[in-house]
């Protein structure tokens, strides 16, 4: 049986956290986010399982689209300088931050699944994470 981890993310702004406990994405909390396209505002919940990429969204996004993330705490909008490294993506990539240390990154095209998590302390943070999760 493959052990799947389930990650607990919070606001690299206000620090609150982005779980929700009332809808649930494969018996896990989902990661509630506010998102804005060019003709649309709304709310995305993502499967918090890293490697998922199910999640449900109160509005219409396009294929291939990019979108812009906001807390749905402080409402500051999610962004790095980073870009996505996937083939012809390029979009910006969308920090959140870990509870345990850390951050993982998503991109903000739809249907794109490049993600990565990067720590800061790496020796810290990987051990903390080990921990948590053990293998």
């Amino acid at each position: 049986m493959t052990k799947t981890v389930s990650l607990i993310v919070k606001c690299p702004h206000c620090g609150k956290s982005f779980m929700d406990d009332e809808i649930m994405l494969h018996d896990v909390s989902s990661i509630k986010l506010n998102i804005e396209t060019a003709s649309n505002r709304g709310t995305i919940r993502l499967c918090s399982i890293y490697g998922c990429y199910d999640h449900l969204c109160d509005i219409d996004l396009n294929d291939r689209e990019i979108a812009k993330f906001f807390c749905p705490n402080c409402n500051k909008e999610l962004k790095s300088n980073d870009e996505c490294g996937s083939q012809d993506c390029n979009a910006p990539m969308i920090p959140l931050t870990l509870q345990l240390g850390g951050k993982v990154f998503i991109c903000s095209r739809k249907g794109c699944v490049n993600h990565f998590v990067a720590f800061e302390d790496l020796a810290t943070e990987v051990r903390k994470f080990y921990h948590e999760y053990g293998f």
